[in-house]
């Protein structure tokens, strides 16, 4: 479990970097950084703590599963920017 103040910060550098590494490669404005920036966060945490449920572990630096946080990151944000590309459908025709 994250328990320590740098390991949190850790964890959120490298959810930053990976949301990073995201928008470097697909492209977009500030906006969709900021939302890549989230997404990544979330499924950096949604990585640590199913690597904590399941005892799971890809690559241990610390307290922290760095590979499945990465890999929960990069779901998320795969999954993210999939949501986010569909539209509202106005049928009122106004």
């Amino acid at each position: 479990m994250i328990s320590t103040l740098p390991t949190l910060i850790l964890a959120l550098l490298i959810a930053l970097l990976c949301g990073a590494l995201y928008h470097f490669a697909r492209g977009g404005s500030g906006w969709k950084l900021l939302y890549y920036f989230g997404a990544s966060a979330l499924g950096f945490a949604a990585g640590q703590e199913i690597s904590i449920w399941r005892g799971w572990v890809v690559f241990q630096f610390g307290a922290l599963d760095v590979g499945l946080g990465a890999i929960g990151s990069f779901v998320f944000l795969a999954l993210g920017e999939w949501l986010s590309r569909f539209e509202a459908i106005n049928k009122s025709g106004l």
